[in-house]
């Protein structure tokens, strides 16, 4: 089972890219309540260059408070991450599967949510 839900870019600028996944996700219930640029990152600590690569973590309020209410835990595993990265001939968005990233959880009313939301999320990918 593949654990994210990916889509490729070819030949499309890499901020482009990072505003219409905003858009997309917005669109779909998503907001963004964390973003981190590794690339950044990586060449402050490391001293490292790499190719762009930004981390958004997405939060659906209304099925983060219902997966909350299930399972109180598991806001250990929230928000869901997206990527974007740079790779040779675009730039890959991959979204984490949440059915995937819940298997953790033996919980089938949780199980129920997470599909939800990566229908929530496969739609979103789509819409980029």
């Amino acid at each position: 089972m593949s654990y994210t839900i990916n889509r490729m870019f070819r030949e499309v600028p890499f901020d482009d890219i990072e505003g219409r996944t905003r858009a997309a996700l917005a669109d779909n219930g998503f907001g963004i309540l964390t973003e981190i640029d590794v690339k950044a990152t990586m060449k402050k600590k490391l001293d490292i260059e790499m190719p762009a690569y930004r981390i958004l973590g997405a939060c659906n309020p209304k099925m983060a408070h219902q997966a909350i209410g299930i399972e109180p835990r598991v806001g250990a595993m929230l928000p869901c991450n997206v990527i974007l990265r740079e790779v040779e001939g675009g730039v890959e968005v991959s979204a984490i599967d949440p059915v995937a990233s819940m298997m953790a959880v033996d919980n089938a009313e949780l199980t129920a949510v997470a599909g939800q939301v990566r229908d929530l999320l496969a739609k979103a990918v789509e819409a980029i």
